[in-house]
């Protein structure tokens, strides 16, 4: 596969800042502690279904405190529709009991201590910053993998390593184009019959049509 050149990643980037620079997520929150468990429950689960499950969630469970303190088994029939919800449920509480004795109640917003919390990666930490702080970084999920490779920016077999390879080639902006790609990825660029001749607006620079799963 042929990696796309200094002008073309210009181009790629100026393109997605075009259509893209207002994005945000399509997870439902109100503040940095519904964020992170929204973010925690999206993953290898839709973002659609995290935003059913969550207003009851938030419902019952409003704060960190009382998080800390629910029944764990409620606490998965709550989310009891989510993907891995009994391993997520342990984590979203043990995430707040954390919150609760470390941070004061308060969601630390830097990734040194994000990800410190039970059930948050970098991948998790990332996205919270970039959502609720507008930081400078880049995640990678399955849409921006796909996404990045079919578009020759990396040819890195994991997602870390996407991410790095992307945070140098476009340096700035990286918040915007995580939003793009991810958006990109899930309904233009598709695993499955990617919408190449009737929506892409950047053909011209693909490498490929093949799916590409992270790792």
């Amino acid at each position: 596969m042929k990696l796309a050149t200094k002008q073309e990643i210009q181009k790629i980037h100026k393109n997605f800042l075009e259509r893209y620079s207002d994005a945000v997520t399509e997870l439902n929150y109100s503040n940095a502690y519904e964020l992170v468990i929204a973010v925690a429950l999206s993953a290898q689960c839709t973002d659609k279904r995290v935003n059913l499950i969550t207003p009851e969630l938030f419902k019952k469970y409003p704060d960190v405190y009382s998080l800390a303190s629910a029944d764990i088994d409620d606490v998965k029939n709550l989310i009891n529709s989510c993907s891995f919800f009994n391993n997520k449920a342990v984590n979203i509480i043990k995430m707040a009991a954390r919150v609760v004795e470390v941070y004061e109640g308060k969601i630390p917003l830097n990734e040194k201590d994000l990800v410190t919390l039970a059930g948050v990666g970098q991948k998790t930490a990332n996205v919270v910053m970039i959502e609720y702080t507008g930081a400078n970084l880049m995640a990678v999920d399955t849409h921006v993998f796909r996404v990045s490779h079919r578009l020759g920016l990396s040819k890195d077999e994991t997602a870390l390593k996407t991410e790095a390879t992307l945070v140098k080639k476009f340096k700035n902006d990286l918040h915007a184009l995580h939003q793009g790609m991810v958006l990109f990825g899930r309904y233009i660029c598709t695993a499955k019959n990617p919408k190449c001749d009737t929506e892409c607006f950047l053909q011209e620079f693909c490498k490929s049509t093949e799916s590409f799963k992270a790792k």
